[in-house]
């Protein structure tokens, strides 16, 4: 049994959704949330200054004493190297391996389209694992660079009239491929889910990668003996770099502020992280 926290962490806030799933499978868990909302989007940036920034936020996190992290960011998971992750002093998991296994699980035809950042989609990780657990599988995939800023600044609610155009154009590529699986490969287009799922059709499978990443979180805790032992009752704290303007709409379309989470609204400047 373990009562330290799980550590979890985005460039932003779309992490609250994997935060979300945490809490609905690991209710007796305590969640510490970072979401470095004072440098998003990380996926525009270049490779050396994300892994700075994703070292940064672990190292917050680590400060807190946690026992478990989870990247809850498409982009860092993509590019963040599997030795560094192994030499950290806590089990580390991204969002990919996760995503990519239950897409595998859910293709009928073979054709599995993939969006996220423009440096998730560039490093081809997703297609890297698809393909080891899939032969065959042919993958479409498609950056959708305006999705987090748009989810950012709050432009989530079905038929927006600037989220539900992009969606089109970055989306009707992959939808005119056939593909019957479709993974959200960032952990802020789980909040724009309904718009998504609208425009692919009632028989493409959406994969949220918070939330089966969670699922196997669950698992994890238990094989490695880090489970808390507790049925309910687990506390979350939350973090960011600084406050967006839209930081109360978006805690309301996370759904994580339920009774027994606390936000500390703390204006974290990131060279103290």
């Amino acid at each position: 049994m373990d009562t330290r926290p799980i550590g979890v962490f985005d460039s932003g806030l779309g992490g609250l959704t994997a935060v979300r799933q945490l809490r609905r499978v690991l209710p007796g868990e305590d969640i510490i949330y970072f979401g470095d909302t004072g440098r998003v989007p990380y996926g525009s940036r270049g490779r050396q200054t994300i892994l700075q920034y994703a070292r940064q936020d672990i190292r917050f996190l680590l400060s807190q004493n946690v026992k478990f992290l989870m990247a809850a960011c498409g982009t860092v998971s993509s590019i963040y190297p599997s030795a560094e992750a192994a030499a950290l002093p806590v089990p580390y998991t991204g969002v990919i391996g996760a995503a990519a296994r239950r897409a595998a699980a859910l293709t009928r035809n073979r054709k599995v389209g993939v969006i996220g950042t423009a440096a998730t989609i560039r490093s081809g990780s997703y297609a890297k694992v698809l393909k080891e657990l899939c032969p065959g599988v042919e993958i479409t995939a498609r950056a959708c660079p305006l999705f987090v800023p748009l989810v950012e600044n709050g432009r989530v609610n079905p038929g927006d009239p600037i989220t539900t155009p992009a969606i089109a154009c970055y989306l009707t590529e992959v939808r005119d491929a056939g593909v019957d699986t479709l993974i959200l490969g960032c952990t802020h287009y789980p909040l724009l889910k309904k718009m998504i799922g609208d425009f692919m059709g009632p028989d493409v499978a959406l994969i949220d990668p918070g939330k089966v990443t969670a699922q196997e979180t669950a698992a994890a805790l238990a094989d490695l003996d880090l489970a808390s032992g507790r049925a309910a009752g687990g506390t979350a704290r939350f973090y960011v770099s600084d406050t967006p303007d839209t930081f109360a709409e978006l805690e309301r379309c996370s759904s994580a502020n339920t009774p027994a989470a606390r936000w500390s609204r703390l204006r974290l400047k990131t060279t103290e992280i």
